[in-house]
């Protein structure tokens, strides 16, 4: 084997491990549990202790998707050798590193996604666009359909005519209901990727395509009918309990889904090196997302807190039901999604609902779109512009 080519690959997994920790320590960390901070439903490192273990088994279990996107679904025509997978993380954790710095909302999904096509087409690729659509009107309508869902949710929790024990048991069936259809790394078929309802079906040698929905609706009637006996019961304790199920779902979403910006350019090495796996590759990057949610995150987490004081339980879960459902459907097509995004659009719809339009601030938000903006196109920029400077073979 080549030893060059093995410095190299070691040089872009140390890269990478950086990148993942960037990603532990930054938003992607913070943001799951950084509404039941605020709520005062956990402490900030017992938080930050939970999100990197969530964070850890998502990546390793629901990271092969969005990893093989990034790592070989956004340039079509040629390969990112070693030099340039450095130059893509290097960019994008060096961008995200600024951002947790300064404050300024850069987004990793942004950055990486920018600085790898940058690299790519610097390099005589092409484009893919059938996935930049799909990237694309997944970026664009996040806000609206996640804005959206909080709205509606939010609206509805606080109604005397709709009693929590209710309308919350509802939301925790929903997401029972979905959970119950994501695909996890080890559920199919010889250690294959499949779900939970698959393998209840394939345990009871039902093969119809009516069992699954059957086996849904049985899981998410469980979850609601348990939330609402503990809600009925004791409705703080309940409310919170909730909240902190929701924030441990959103951390393992984070995981799965923000594990292939660190880890996917990393994939296309791999065929020149067969003794390591994709496995191992994310078994690594959710190690760094763990170190980074243990070491970094506690900071973001209490000073996003401070954000979020004011949601309290009910406007948190209204946040954090449609930051899961987004984040588990980004994650079934393969595409790189920010939390950042997510997150802040779920909290302005279930702010709008609560306080109207004097809960919004226009100034603030489009500074926040502003920086989404300048973080993929200033990526793609130094992306491109590096190969140019740099020739890379």
């Amino acid at each position: 084997m080549d030893l060059t080519l093995v410095l190299l690959f070691v040089t872009a997994g140390f890269a990478s491990l950086f990148m993942a920790w960037v990603i532990g320590a930054g938003s992607s960390g913070a943001t799951p549990f950084a509404p039941a901070v605020g709520a005062n439903a956990i402490s900030t490192m017992r938080a930050a202790f939970i999100v990197g273990i969530f964070g850890f088994a998502g990546a390793v279990t629901q990271g092969a998707n969005v990893s093989e996107a990034i790592g070989r679904g956004l340039i079509g025509g040629v390969s990112l050798p070693a030099a340039g997978v450095i130059a893509v993380l290097l960019i994008g954790a060096g961008l995200m590193a600024i951002g947790i710095r300064t404050g300024y909302p850069i987004a990793t999904a942004f950055t990486v996604t920018g600085s790898v096509i940058g690299v790519g087409l610097a390099l005589g690729g092409t484009p893919v666009w059938a996935k930049y659509q799909q990237i694309g009107a997944v970026w664009v309508l996040t806000p609206f359909v996640g804005g959206g869902i909080a709205y509606v949710i939010a609206s509805v929790l606080p109604r005397p005519d709709v009693p929590e024990r209710i309308s919350v048991a509802v939301l925790a069936g929903l997401v029972g209901g979905v959970l119950a259809n994501v695909t996890f790394s080890f559920l199919g078929p010889a250690g294959s990727a499949g779900t939970v309802s698959g393998t209840l079906q394939r345990l009871t040698g039902l093969e119809s395509g009516t069992a699954v929905v059957g086996f849904s609706l049985a899981v998410a009637l469980a979850i609601a009918g348990l939330v609402y006996w503990d809600i009925r019961r004791d409705m703080t304790g309940g409310l919170r309990r909730v909240l902190l199920t929701l924030g441990s779902l959103v951390a393992f979403s984070a995981g799965g889904s923000q594990v292939g910006l660190a880890v996917g350019p990393l994939l296309p090495l791999l065929d020149d090196l067969e003794m390591i796996s994709t496995m191992a590759i994310l078994v690594g990057g959710g190690a760094g997302i763990l170190v980074g949610s243990w070491t970094g995150a506690p900071r973001m987490i209490k000073s996003l807190a401070q954000d979020y004081s004011s949601l309290g339980p009910r406007r948190s879960i209204a946040a954090l039901v449609p930051s899961f459902l987004i984040a588990q459907v980004a994650i079934l097509l393969g595409v790189p999604v920010s939390f950042n995004e997510i997150v802040v659009s779920a909290i302005i719809g279930s702010g709008a609902a609560v306080g109207g339009r004097d809960a919004i601030s226009p100034r603030k938000i489009s500074m926040t779109i502003g920086a989404w903006i300048a973080s993929f196109a200033l990526a793609f920029v130094l992306g491109y512009g590096v190969v140019v400077v740099f020739p890379m073979a």
